[in-house]
């Protein structure tokens, strides 16, 4: 292999896939990038098995084509160390490659490419769907801080993409809270599903560029594929049957709660200070077009509350939440008032974007009551 590239493309290119490169691992060979020159393409490709994120990069000048795998740590600490340069990268033995620039060059070890496992992706008939790529963003920002870690359910700790004809709904959930985000235009022609764990949806999220305009999404049973831009990602899917979500979706809910996010977000936040380090519970006290947030910590003899002005309509309603739960949903909102809908002091609270605000119906949060 032989080819000249500028340094600073090739840093950008192993930065946007090193986030799939073990920190250790089983296997010694998935601690470096996969290099494939094909004429004046070439593909850099990371992976531990689970995530795999492979990019494109167009070189200067391909001189010998090649495959080989190259240390991952070295390579990149190396080209952080580089100003914006051509780079001659070539080998020189069956073990060893030569990196040189300007004024100087460094010997670094690869391996074979054969040692390189197969990136498995998806199998013929595999469903195909293309979503925005500011939509796809937004929706697991949105939703993945209320995913799960647990061991005895491991479909809690992913993202579920819903996909339907009407469109599509990603759901996250630790069984305290649920968090729904519509993408109405999304749609399938056939019913499916699939969920995404939450790292490589992280990993996802945070590679997509502000240029890109559509992610190309393909999945089967057990992988899924992301392609945008130059950059591929494929995912090992959890594999499970997810909660029937809508079922906890409270429809009858008559006590409502409209309040102004960042004065209802700072209180809780302020009063929550005094709440039990254990529990994190606070109250609300709910009377007509007003709420009182209050804590108590009877261990240390702390204690707060706070009025606040709100619209409220319904019963007067005592009910506690434990408020780290609430900061989570509150911050994670962008809208300038939310309504939050009670049944009573037992059950599910709903809360959403207010009425009127831009796109409304697109994100919903549940949350369970605690007893106080």
């Amino acid at each position: 292999m032989k080819l000249i590239i500028s340094s600073a493309e090739l840093l950008k290119g192993v930065l946007s896939v090193s986030k799939a490169i073990p920190t250790k691992s089983a296997l010694p060979i998935l601690e470096n990038f996969l290099f494939n020159l094909n004429g004046n393409t070439l593909e850099i490709t990371a992976s531990d098995m689970e995530l795999t994120l492979r990019t494109v990069l167009e070189v200067d000048n391909a001189v010998e084509e090649g495959k080989i795998a190259i240390p991952a740590k070295h390579l990149t600490d190396l080209l952080k160390e580089l100003p914006d340069q051509p780079l001659t990268i070539k080998t020189v033995s069956d073990s060893s490659f030569e990196c040189r620039w300007t004024t100087g060059s460094s010997t670094l070890p690869f391996f074979p490419a054969e040692d390189y496992p197969e990136i498995a992706g998806t199998e013929e008939g595999a469903v195909k769907v293309t979503f925005p790529a500011e939509e796809l963003s937004e929706g697991i920002s949105s939703t993945i801080y209320a995913t799960a870690d647990d061991e005895i359910r491991p479909v809690m700790n992913g993202i579920f993409f819903d996909l339907e004809p009407e469109g599509t709904t990603l759901v996250a959930s630790d069984s305290h809270k649920l968090i729904c985000y519509n993408a109405k235009d999304v749609k399938t022609q056939e019913k499916a599903s699939f969920i995404l764990h939450k790292r490589p949806a992280a990993v996802l999220r945070s590679i997509i560029g502000k240029d890109t305009e559509n992610v190309e999404i393909a999945f089967d049973t057990k992988n899924a594929v992301f392609t945008f831009d130059k950059t591929v990602v494929v995912c090992r899917l959890i594999v499970g049957k997810y909660p029937k979500y809508r079922d906890v979706i409270p429809q009858n809910n008559a006590n409502i709660l409209k309040i102004d996010r960042s004065l209802f977000l700072n209180t809780v936040r302020r009063v929550s200070v005094c709440a039990n380090k254990a529990s994190n519970h606070i109250k609300f006290d709910l009377s007509a077009d007003s709420l009182e947030i209050s804590a108590q910590d009877l261990g240390f003899s702390i204690a707060a509350y706070e009025k606040i002005p709100c619209q409220y309509n319904g019963e007067e309603l005592s009910i506690g939440f434990k408020s780290t739960f609430i900061i989570e949903i509150l911050s994670n909102m962008s809208c300038g008032e939310v309504v939050m809908k009670f049944a009573d002091s037992k059950r599910a609270a709903l809360i959403i974007p207010a009425e009127g605000e831009t796109d409304s119906d697109r994100i919903c949060g549940i949350i369970m009551p605690i007893m106080f």
